[in-house]
């Protein structure tokens, strides 16, 4: 069985305000070294058998039809999760 993973984020030009508020708690925690923070989306989708570029094609497709908002949100990556990542 493999699995498919895919985040998903908001564009660049769209307010994050959980993003804002995560990055004020960083520095307020003293974590300092971090100037921004940006929230995201990842999907795991499961599939029978390995992943091959016809099912990463498919997660594309799926990605840009139902799991991302193209208005607001950039799919960032579609891949393979590696062997052994823990779901």
């Amino acid at each position: 069985m493999g699995r498919v993973v895919i985040d998903v984020m908001f564009k660049p030009e769209i307010l994050d305000p959980q993003g804002k508020a995560v990055a004020g708690a960083l520095a307020r925690l003293g974590f300092t070294e971090f100037t921004a923070a940006r929230q995201g989306k990842r999907f795991e989708l499961q599939v029978d058998g390995e992943v091959t570029e016809e099912v990463l094609d498919r997660a594309r497709e799926a990605a840009a039809t139902l799991l991302g908002n193209p208005v607001i949100e950039d799919v960032v990556r579609v891949a393979a999760a590696p062997e052994g990542d823990a779901q």
